[in-house]
């Protein structure tokens, strides 16, 4: 274990080093106990002649012939020879790893960035304009149009400003001619906890993707939770007590690897599963229009039917198998990839790599557009999360225009909304 520089160990033994330094590492039943340095879990590590962690790292990088070494085994190791009295294993950390950078065009960032918010506002009015308005069914004038409404929320979501605050963006968008009637700020609130708005919001989120089919081909599916102002009570099975917290919102997304746009979201309930939302995502996806190369997913979305459906479609699934998984029948989808997956694995890490993009966009969503939302009822915490989507696919529509040439077309030769076309596809939200 040499820091020499040359060999891109990823930092595994420096943080190994944090850990057993700053980490309370036990041994406990004939294992040693190391606390995640990223979440509240814990690993359960084994360091004889044949070591072993329950780690995602451990697990996906170790083959029949290789065993590659994790930082919690490298940490137990230490802690180990710092009280047993044994000598440590050898690191030399003179000259720290460089960690692995990535080219950036700054010049192009730059200008994306800085004229982020205009161009941002002039694609979102184009994108509204598909909208078609509803059919009117009581008496008296219209208020607003449908496009104004979801125009005005997902400004107001953009500017991540209160509804008071928001008065002024929202006086300049009707100034220059994106809304066509003046609302005030706080009924964009009423707007947001519009029911009828939710399924336009999902096929807007889809429509945004368009413009990218010709540069994405691999796709990654994920899950997360934007935190409300609500607290919840349940009972703890595990640990036989009641608990409480804050509810949240559970969104399921599908995002291209290369320019981090969504191409499908589900909202469900905060306690579904990944791998039953994955049949959706997929299907939503292909019927947009795109050709799906690879599909790069978490243990949670392994399943015999999750992999027979990536194939049907043309696409190559990476999904890692679990530690207890077998072959099993053979001649299956299941054995062929589980085979794969045994004897290529060091292959089948550079393809599955492309996994951390969806989790990339989650980051980008959650820091640009805050992680949690502000509105009370459920189909306005809702709806404030597809906001949320589509405001990061408009910007990274803006982006894509001027780092990879795109043309930012979303209607170019498609009908407008509710009139077939690709915009009309099998999403769902469940209240």
């Amino acid at each position: 274990m040499v820091f020499d520089g040359s060999d891109p160990v990823d930092l595994r033994e420096l943080k190994a080093l944090e850990l057993a330094a700053r980490s309370k590492i036990i041994f406990h039943l004939g294992y040693w106990i190391v606390p995640s340095q990223s979440s509240g879990g814990t690993y359960r590590v084994s360091i004889g002649a044949d070591p072993s962690c329950t780690c995602d790292d451990f697990t996906l990088r170790k083959s029949e012939h290789k065993v590659v070494l994790c930082k919690h085994i490298i940490a137990s190791r230490l802690v180990a020879a710092r009280d047993g009295g044994a000598s440590a294993p050898p690191m030399v950390v003179d000259a720290v790893p460089k960690k692995p950078t990535f080219k950036q065009n700054w010049p192009l960032y730059d200008r994306a960035q800085m004229t982020e918010k205009n161009r941002f506002l002039e694609l979102l009015s184009e994108l509204v304009q598909g909208v078609q308005e509803p059919e009117k069914t009581k008496p008296g004038r219209r208020r607003h149009l449908l496009r104004d409404m979801v125009f005005a929320s997902a400004f107001k979501v953009f500017s991540t400003f209160s509804s008071r605050r928001f008065a002024c963006d929202l006086a300049d968008a009707h100034q220059k001619g994106y809304i066509t009637k003046l609302m005030h700020s706080v009924q964009v609130c009423d707007f947001i906890d519009n029911p009828d708005m939710t399924p336009v919001l999902v096929a807007l989120i889809q429509r945004s993707a368009l413009p990218l089919r010709s540069v994405e081909s691999k796709f990654a599916p994920d899950s997360t939770g934007f935190s409300t102002s609500r607290f919840i009570r349940w009972h703890d099975e595990k640990y036989g007590r009641e608990r409480s917290g804050h509810a949240w919102v559970k969104a399921h997304v599908m995002t291209g690897t290369l320019t981090n746009i969504v191409t499908a979201v589900v909202i469900d309930t905060p306690t579904a599963a990944d791998a039953p939302q994955f049949k959706e995502l997929v299907e939503a996806t292909v019927g947009a229009g795109f050709k799906v190369n690879d599909l790069c997913a978490d243990k949670g979305y392994l399943s015999r039917e999750n992999l027979e459906l990536a194939e049907q479609h043309g696409a190559a699934p990476f999904i890692p198998f679990k530690s207890n998984s077998v072959a099993g029948e053979a001649g299956s989808t299941w054995e062929r990839l589980f085979l794969y997956y045994q004897f290529r694995r060091e292959e089948f890490l550079k393809r599955y790599h492309a996994r951390s993009n969806v989790e990339s966009t989650i980051a980008m969503i959650k820091a640009k557009f805050r992680d949690h939302v502000r509105a009370k009822s459920d189909v306005a915490m809702k709806n404030e999360v597809l906001l949320k989507i589509l405001c990061h696919n408009v910007v990274v529509v803006h982006q894509s225009v001027i780092e990879l040439g795109i043309e930012a077309e979303f209607w170019k030769d498609e009908p407008p909304l509710n009139e077939g076309g690709p915009s009309v596809l099998p999403f769902r939200t469940i209240a």
